[in-house]
């Protein structure tokens, strides 16, 4: 039984230790250098920002 909580605690401190990599990785690449002008990429002529075209089924605006 020790060896399974000992194959489990290495499984989560693998699992950490791979998360921050791509963490570092991403920030290294400059993944989160705009966020700002990234988020507002989504948005075009049809749908501008600030202005909600979406409607919920049964509902009026």
């Amino acid at each position: 039984m020790a060896a399974f909580y000992l194959a489990l605690w290495g499984l989560a401190a693998l699992l950490g230790a791979t998360a921050i990599a791509a963490l570092v990785w991403a920030v290294r690449r400059g993944e989160f250098d705009r966020l700002r002008e990234a988020s507002l990429s989504i948005f075009d002529d049809e749908e501008p920002v600030g202005q909600v075209t979406d409607r919920f089924p049964g509902r009026e605006a």
